[in-house]
């Protein structure tokens, strides 16, 4: 549909249009961009998904009539609509979360608008930020100002507005007293926003009189919960919609069936990812917030570990926006973080080499992806061979019952060292690199981390912390006894064990890997 430009029509003739739209979410969404127009970059869109045509009819067919049909069901919509959206990868969830909401504001004057995402970096850095590109597209955009938190309509800015605010169990008020005739509530990643939030929205939403509209979208990543229950017990309240990747026109196909060959059609990864449908078990953070808060800042007499082994970690940095970060550890304390940016192989390697001269390590893990394998062989020519080991990511993991490849079971023995009292640094990039990555199950049912690109396109960074934290535990180091590091004294870890790979016989416990004493 050909948009309308402003100069075709007065300011009256625009607000008359607009106002047609106040029950025909998709009529507005049709006219407001500029879908197929010579010079924008819709110009080669011809407007939403199916899936999102269906949504946008369902809503209009619901304010018009009073119900919806929905997967046979006649659902009553008389006292509100209520939208559960789960959905594989990359469908465009965050566009229409866009859309709905400046049909909304703009259709509906004073309203109660809310607008929420699962974590503060997922509702800043991708939800609010898709507003951000829709608003300039927007044909009645003079209308509004788009900020940081708010979407303002200038003709009213105190009471004219929609909302981005964080949700937390704390400020679970802030999703209360919505008294407005009109409210609009918008969750994204709902299925990890805690119960408390649904219960006090689901007050928000009792008045009858107005326009009320809740709609959550999300990865179906719990097994439990109120987004879960939006298709159990309370699917008498909700219209549902299931959605997999691969049925959406503009998903990343190769990058799907990239996930389906590495985790397997029927694993958890690929049912929650793609399928669009709840795991067998809960797919969630791997590292919990708790045992991080307890375990950062924590202080340990260096009399406790000075005898341990010295291990360093170093994770490099695989691309521009990246980092490549050491981290020291002995015993139950972790310490000497640094980072850095923008080095070449020989700088990353000279760093190293200072380290090992400096610090005298008994062991250098070494990540070997990338240009890793082309540092080690560096510091390999220069004569350290004997102190430094390349780790491949992808490499098997020792305990093959566990984990899927030696990547996710560093991450497990980091993760059992902090249960276990282990002590970090105080460092907010550690502290998120440490609880954002989730996990799911293979069909060998192994533990398998959620990689890095896919933790950068739901809004997170590269873990690179976490990283070279949990190379310190790649494998077993013991000290060396005598003379200095470097007088190539034994090392009973290497004479016990090969470089990737644990004998059957006499396997170690995870506690021999310098973690607890």
């Amino acid at each position: 549909m050909k948009r309308i430009k402003l100069d075709d029509k007065t300011q009256k003739g625009i607000i008359s249009k607009v106002e047609s739209f106040i029950h025909d979410p998709l009529g507005f969404t049709l006219w407001a961009y500029p879908w197929g127009e010579d010079d924008s970059v819709l110009c080669d869109e011809d407007g939403p998904e199916e899936w999102q045509v269906k949504i946008m009819q369902d809503i209009e067919h619901g304010l018009k009539n009073g119900f919806i049909w929905n997967n046979g069901r006649k659902l009553d919509c008389s006292t509100g609509i209520r939208i559960a959206v789960k959905s594989g990868h990359g469908i465009g969830k965050t566009a229409l979360m866009t859309w709905l909401d400046q049909w909304f504001i703009s259709t509906h004057p004073n309203p109660g608008m809310r607008t929420t995402a699962n974590t503060k970096d997922q509702l800043q850095t991708t939800t609010w930020r898709e507003m951000s590109k829709w608003h300039k597209l927007l044909i009645n955009a003079h209308w509004f100002k788009w900020t940081a938190t708010k979407f303002i309509c200038l003709a009213s800015p105190s009471t004219w507005f929609s909302p981005a605010i964080p949700q937390s169990e704390n400020n679970s008020q802030a999703f209360a007293g919505l008294h407005e005739k009109h409210v609009m509530v918008k969750y994204d990643e709902a299925s990890e926003i805690p119960d408390v939030i649904w219960e006090v929205t689901e007050g928000a939403m009792t008045d009858a009189s107005g326009t009320k509209i809740w709609i959550v979208f999300g990865n179906p990543s719990m097994t439990t919960g109120r987004f879960v229950e939006c298709w159990g017990k309370f699917r008498d309240m909700w219209a549902t919609y299931e959605i997999d990747s691969r049925t959406v026109k503009r998903t990343d196909k190769k990058l799907i069936q990239k996930w389906i060959d590495s985790y397997g059609e029927d694993s958890d990864f690929v049912r929650v990812r793609v399928k669009g449908q709840t795991p067998r078990s809960a797919v969630t953070q791997f590292i919990p917030d708790d045992i991080v808060a307890n375990a950062m800042g924590k202080v340990i007499h260096p009399s406790e570990y000075s005898s341990r082994a010295r291990i360093m970690g170093v994770d490099i940095a695989r691309f521009g926006d990246d980092q490549t970060v050491f981290m020291k550890r002995q015993g139950t304390a972790m310490y000497g973080l640094q980072k850095h940016r923008n080095l070449n192989t020989q700088s990353v390697a000279g760093l190293i080499a200072a380290e090992i001269q400096g610090w005298e390590p008994d062991m250098v893990f070494l990540d070997m992806g990338n240009i890793g394998a082309s540092v080690y062989d560096m510091l390999v020519d220069w004569g350290y061979k004997d102190v430094v080991t390349g780790v491949w990511f992808g490499s098997s993991a020792d305990d093959k019952t566990v984990y899927f490849n030696k990547r996710i079971e560093m991450v497990g023995r980091y993760k059992e060292w902090l249960e276990n009292g282990g002590a970090i640094p105080d460092d907010k990039e550690l502290r998120d690199d440490s609880v954002q990555p989730s996990y799911a199950f293979t069909g060998k049912e192994q533990f398998q981390l959620e990689s890095a690109e896919d933790m950068k396109k739901r809004g997170c960074s590269s873990p690179d912390c976490l990283m070279s934290a949990a190379l310190t535990f790649a494998y077993p180091v013991e000290r060396r006894e005598g003379k200095s590091k470097f007088s190539r004294g034994s090392r009973v870890a290497h004479s016990e064990y090969d470089m990737f790979q644990r004998p059957a016989s006499n396997p170690r416990s995870v506690t021999d890997y310098e973690m607890f004493s």
